[in-house]
């Protein structure tokens, strides 16, 4: 009598846990389903008084000082160059940071770098936009003394810093999830442990590190503070064959034109307060872009192991 009454509660927790689960799930498919329908919303509203061809072809971002022009074509170039910097400096340390970690230090070291590293993910990204300001633009003045007090270098190394913990820790996890019969076969056939590292285990774990590399991108496109106190608010058509144009001038991302509509004296029908939920809608669909190509690489090239 006594088992059957502990099963019946046994069952009865199981279903309520089912249940609290199912709407964890529900509420995050309805709150991304909402977040679309509204951007997509609005950005009908707004293409409806500035045409979509003007929106992606115009090289000019004047939303609040007339003559207005709404294109886009400045933020997304602002925007890929500061991602791409980012990534320049993030990806190659979080890698080798994640090569170390997995391949290299010992389990003590291991159990106590690895947290400490994913605490910088959580400092908040507004201090990390004042440190770049304050600290490291000084000490990149020394270096390039024409670069400007807002700039895309600083800003980039700041975001790197964030994304370097998702960067590492993803890669690690993949790394140490290669079974270690493929390690002990290298060392088998008489090869070095940094051979077996970037013979046997990176390429092993090829689509968790792509994977991590797309989400670190994908984690600076999306930045908004850090970016937009560090490198500028200065919309322009950057060239990426000019490097000291490109990264050492201050340039407006599409996230730091958000927050400038927002944080101005717009009114909520005007058309350049629309505009935001284009932007909005942009910077959505590029993030989708890359999350379904990270999907595809991690199928494509996982490794299954028995």
């Amino acid at each position: 009598m006594t088992s059957i009454v502990k099963q019946q509660k046994g069952n009865a927790h199981e279903n309520s846990m089912r249940w609290i689960f199912f709407a964890c799930v529900f509420l995050s498919i309805v709150t991304t389903i909402g977040i679309v329908i509204v951007l997509l919303v609005d950005s009908i509203d707004f293409f409806s008084d500035v045409s979509i061809v003007e929106f992606l072809t115009s090289f000019r971002w004047s939303p609040l000082i007339k003559p207005t022009e709404f294109g886009i074509i400045p933020l997304i170039s602002g925007t890929i160059t500061f991602a791409l910097c980012t990534a320049i400096i993030a990806l190659p340390i979080g890698l080798l940071s994640a090569i170390y970690l997995s391949e290299y230090a010992n389990a003590k070291f291991r159990a106590v770098v690895k947290p400490v590293l994913e605490v910088l993910a959580g400092i908040p990204t507004v201090v990390y936009g004042y440190f770049a300001l304050v600290y490291i633009t000084p000490l990149l003045a020394r270096i390039f003394p024409s670069i400007s007090t807002f700039n895309v270098l600083s800003a980039s190394i700041v975001v790197a810093i964030m994304i370097i913990p998702t960067v590492a820790s993803i890669s690690e996890d993949a790394m140490r999830s290669v079974p270690k019969s493929l390690r002990l076969a290298g060392y088998g056939l008489g090869i070095t442990k940094f051979q077996v590292t970037t013979t046997i285990v990176v390429p092993a774990a090829l689509s968790g590190i792509v994977s991590s590399f797309i989400l670190g991108i994908s984690r600076a496109i999306g930045e908004t503070m850090a970016v937009t106190i560090a490198g500028g608010n200065l919309s322009r058509v950057v060239n990426i064959l000019k490097p000291g144009e490109a990264f050492l001038q201050p340039v407006q991302t599409m996230t730091a034109a958000m927050v400038e509509i927002g944080m101005s004296d717009v009114t909520g029908d005007s058309v350049a307060y629309k505009s935001l939920f284009a932007i909005g809608l942009a910077l959505f669909t590029m993030t989708f872009i890359l999350n379904i190509i990270s999907q595809y690489i991690k199928g494509r090239f996982r490794e299954k192991y028995q």
